[in-house]
């Protein structure tokens, strides 16, 4: 039976025999290190039926005399205790290191073991004078017919590993997935080796944070490494080669390519072969495969091994690897550079690239390129063989700033043949505009490279023309783009690339898409999605998720769920890490929009910290999180995830995520009444929109822009910003827009009619916010539907007040549960609509988790609604409970509002919140505001 820690402890405590049994014989072998002395010193520990300290299945062992015989060693038992007659359980160890006249005092105690008695004998298999025989030859005879049993330890898995590592390091010192399986990989689960690795890691890694390499980094643990060159010194020397081919290919390989590295011919190389298994320098951890039992060996033998000889050795190493199907070839040109090769080493480097990019493993080509590509002198020829390798490789892989580093120091060697510079840079201002989000530089970039491929790669020059079509970066404005989709066609047609038009054609599609195009959706539609060529096809995924971007910020969300799919699906088979991270941006923005925001925030956060190194990515993550926050009344944390924690300049926004945030800003700015610092990000910000002349993108800024001009005193300014939002949408499909342009004109009728006509302007830009309401619902876009369902009513209510006296503030001293007096409510029928609606859209915030436009909702709904009928006259008791208003201002406090700002929420003085803070934090015994969200104690 195979056992391993706790598991053999109880199977060889289940198995001793009770008073007046057969005798029991228990061999218990493992490898070195795994554990066969601890755990005889824990069956030596176990007590007997009296102890109840123990595992349920190891009370009541029988109550045996214990004797330890530790082989080989001066520790064996003296003469007399050879002879005992009561029950004993004999504890021998290491009986592999007997020596002949030892192993016959051993055998003659095992030979006659009493009844009742017990033993169980450890060893090391490979180590034994006679293999398969613990006790030697001839077999052994067993007068008393004791039970004989077997048990072999087995390593740790990872699970165990891992609690070993978390004893070790502590479960925040590193204990990552990464961590534990390469431990675990490296050193087989013998527990010995694991124990002492991890030592080494906590001696030498005090920051140790879970990488692989820290691990590598480590080393070799002493003793392990005194136990296989003791083993590997025991052959002799001219057998020793075997060991170090071993060593040199670091993993189980078969006989023939071992010997062939090892250079010792057929024969010779067998014999070595079998010696240094007889010996337990090699092992055969599986089938027809030899190496070393613990892998974590092979570095403690190559480093023993003659420089000159060990050269030798990689050259064979690479000549062998190259023969299997298929190759791996970065094990070959690492082993060409360590054999000090340099052409073949780069030759090999290509090939593994090549291969890498071929299966859509950019990112390993990336880190290999990377590394060769630093290395000093490289010849030239080979530098402008890899580089554009490692351009390519990065453009449809993930963020590499080392990348970028290393391009933009090739693009200056002035020995490059020009085609082969333009490509480099082509591929550096694609990185600095999509992975680095570096906008003017990357355009400068790609600007020289289309001048400098035209005349000598037509194709390249039509894809430089083509990243230069995508209006996402603020700077150029919408007829420059189309200037230049209009020489990328030509070029990529006078290509005849079907990659390079399909390239094209997937960045048309962004275009037109953007800004409305009536033919975008026939572009689409045009995209070669079933296309065999992978580089068709990736171009093709690309169009789609372009598409689908661009379906979002238009209000075409019925249609986003489709496009993603295809094109994530796309990306991931042709190997497109890039494109698959925008897609789920993408998604992201899909769920605020329509409302889908349970788990919203995490999954934000999560694709955030993933990410973390891709902050433009990361932007539409930063985006959503920061509008959730301005919903939920988080304002603290609102304004840090629309500026992007730091993490990347909002100047360098894309335009749409620019102007979205920018609206939430104005918007914190509004209600916090900082009227004037909202009216000077009204005005930057719609001066971005507006050269770039994509104005779909300025719906999620001009509701709240025009809002805030209007309160600085700037109608005008508001008036010209709403004629030229229509004039730019003309036409144009785009379902957000124009519904946030009927918003935006409600913003302006209510906010701007002559006092002489203000209810009827009330009225008017009811009607005008109705009709958005109706348009947003249609999307659906319930968060926007609920908005202007708000401000239909509560433009309907105050025009049915045009004219009545006024409900006056509370007073500073006022009791802390009195409400605003609510205003006489007439039985228009328009004015109970709007009471009705108010209702209804303070429950779809609800509903939506968005608190503070909730509070706000139902504060203008408390001003108008009469006292329920029934109610004795004066305020409620509300005992030790917290009254409605008290529970509402502590929802609104625990979001991180400050008096001031729930004050202007709840229509309230900012005396009467910090009464009734005071009162709910008496009620509930909380110790500050944040404690309020977690109710009594």
């Amino acid at each position: 039976m195979i056992t391993t820690g706790g598991s053999a402890l109880r199977s060889l405590a289940r198995a001793l025999p009770g008073p007046d049994a057969d005798p029991v014989l228990m061999f218990v072998e493992g490898a070195a290190g795994e554990g066969k002395s601890h755990l005889l010193q824990e069956l030596a520990d176990l007590q007997g039926p009296a102890d109840r300290r123990g595992p349920a299945d190891l009370r009541g062992v029988p109550d045996l005399a214990r004797l330890w015989w530790r082989c080989g060693t001066e520790g064996g038992p003296p003469g007399e205790d050879e002879h005992r007659r009561e029950p004993t359980l004999w504890l021998v160890d290491d009986v592999h290191r007997t020596d002949e006249d030892e192993l016959r005092r051993l055998r003659r105690v095992l030979e006659g073991l009493e009844r009742g008695s017990a033993a169980v004998v450890t060893y090391r298999p490979e180590e034994l004078p006679v293999p398969g025989l613990p006790l030697g030859s001839p077999p052994m005879t067993y007068p008393n017919r004791p039970a004989v049993l077997r048990s072999r330890l087995a390593p740790w898995d990872e699970e165990r590993v891992r609690r070993a590592a978390a004893e070790a390091l502590g479960e925040r010192g590193g204990c990552t997935a990464e961590a534990v399986t390469r431990i675990h990989g490296r050193t087989g689960g013998v527990p010995r080796v694991v124990v002492d690795l991890l030592a080494m890691v906590r001696g030498q890694c005090p920051a140790f944070t879970g990488t692989a390499a820290e691990v590598d980094a480590a080393g070799v643990p002493p003793r392990l490494a005194e136990l296989v060159l003791s083993r590997t010194h025991a052959l002799s020397p001219e057998l020793r080669p075997v060991v170090w081919a071993a060593a040199v290919l670091d993993g189980p390989v078969g006989r023939e390519e071992l010997i062939a590295v090892s250079g010792l011919g057929a024969a010779t190389g067998n014999s070595a072969l079998l010696r240094a298994l007889e010996s337990a320098a090699l092992a055969e951890p599986a089938e027809g495969r030899y190496g070393f039992a613990v892998p974590l060996a092979a570095s403690a033998v190559r480093a023993t091994v003659p420089g000159p000889v060990r050269q030798d050795l990689h050259r064979r190493t690479a000549n062998v690897l190259s023969r299997r199907h298929p190759v791996d070839w970065a094990a070959v040109a690492e082993h060409h550079r360590a054999a000090g090769d340099g052409p073949r080493w780069l030759r090999a480097v290509e090939k593994a690239a090549e291969a890498a990019e071929a299966s859509g493993r950019h990112q390993q080509a990336i880190t290999l390129l990377e590394r060769t590509l630093a290395t000093p002198d490289i010849p030239p020829q080979a530098r402008a063989r890899l580089a554009p390798l490692l351009a390519r490789n990065a453009v449809t892989g993930l963020r590499s700033d080392q990348t970028v580093d290393v391009l933009a120091q090739i693009v200056q060697d002035a020995a490059l043949p020009p085609a082969v510079r333009g490509e480099l840079r082509l591929d550096l201002g694609l990185m600095l505009c999509n992975q680095m989000g570096r906008f003017p530089e990357g355009w400068r970039v790609l600007e020289i490279a289309a001048a400098e491929l035209r005349d000598v790669r037509s194709a390249l020059a039509a894809r430089a023309m083509a990243a230069l079509v995508l209006p996402y970066h603020p700077g150029v404005s919408l007829d420059v783009h189309q200037g230049w989709l209009i020489k990328a066609v030509a070029a990529a047609d006078d290509s005849g690339d079907e990659a390079m038009r399909t390239a094209v054609l997937a960045n048309h599609v962004g275009l037109a898409m953007s800004w409305a195009d009536p033919e975008a959706w026939d572009l689409v539609a045009k995209l070669p999605v079933k296309s065999t060529d992978p580089a068709c096809a990736r171009q093709a995924a690309r169009g789609l998720c372009n598409a689908a971007d661009s379906a979002v910020w238009l209000g075409f969300y019925g249609r986003v769920d489709d496009l993603l799919t295809q094109g994530r699906e796309l990306s991931a088979r042709t190997g497109a890490p890039y494109t698959e991270h925008s897609a789920l941006g993408t998604l992201l923005l899909q769920a605020w929009w329509t409302g889908q925001w349970l788990g919203l925030a995490e999954r934000c956060e999560e694709f955030i910290t993933a990410t973390a190194d891709m902050p433009l990515i990361a932007s539409d993550a930063y985006l959503v999180r920061g509008l959730l926050a301005v919903a939920q009344g988080d304002w603290g944390e609102a304004k840090s995830w629309l500026f992007q924690r730091g993490t990347f300049g909002t100047e360098n926004l894309p335009v749409p995520l620019g102007a979205a945030a920018a609206g939430a800003l104005i918007r914190l700015a509004l209600a916090r009444q900082e009227v004037s610092v909202a009216a000077e990000q009204a005005r930057s910000a719609w001066k971005v929109v507006a050269e770039k002349g994509v104005w779909p993108w300025a719906a999620e800024l001009a509701p709240w822009a025009v809002e805030a001009l209007v309160r600085a005193g700037d109608s005008g300014t508001a008036h010209t910003m709403v004629r030229n939002f229509a004039q730019g949408l003309g036409r144009g499909d785009a379902p957000a827009a124009r519904a946030a342009l009927v918003w935006s004109r409600a913003v302006l009728t209510e906010t701007d009619a002559p006092a002489r006509e203000r209810r009827s302007g009330l009225l008017e830009a009811a009607k005008l916010y109705g009709e958005a309401a109706a348009a947003y619902a249609e999307l659906p876009r319930p968060y926007s539907q609920a908005l202007t369902m708000e401000g239909a009513a509560r433009c309907v209510l105050a025009a049915d007040t045009e004219g009545a006296p006024v409900p006056a503030p509370e007073a500073e001293g006022e009791a802390a549960d009195t409400a605003v007096s609510p205003a006489p409510v007439s039985d228009d029928p328009a004015t109970l609509t709007a009471l009705t609606d108010l209702e209804s859209c303070a429950q779809l915030f609800t509903d939506l988790g968005a608190v503070w436009d909730a509070a706000r909702a139902r504060a203008l709904l408390r001003t108008r609604q009469p006292a329920r009928k029934g109610r004795p006259p004066g305020r409620p008791s509300h005992a030790d409970q917290l009254s409605p208003r008290e529970e509402e201002v502590a929802q609104l406090a625990v979001s991180g509002l400050t008096n001031r700002e729930i004050a202007a929420t709840l229509h309230l003085s900012p005396r009467t919140v910090e009464q009734h803070i005071a009162g709910a934090m008496r009620k509930t015994g909380a110790l500050s505001r944040r404690d309020l969200g977690r109710g009594r104690p």
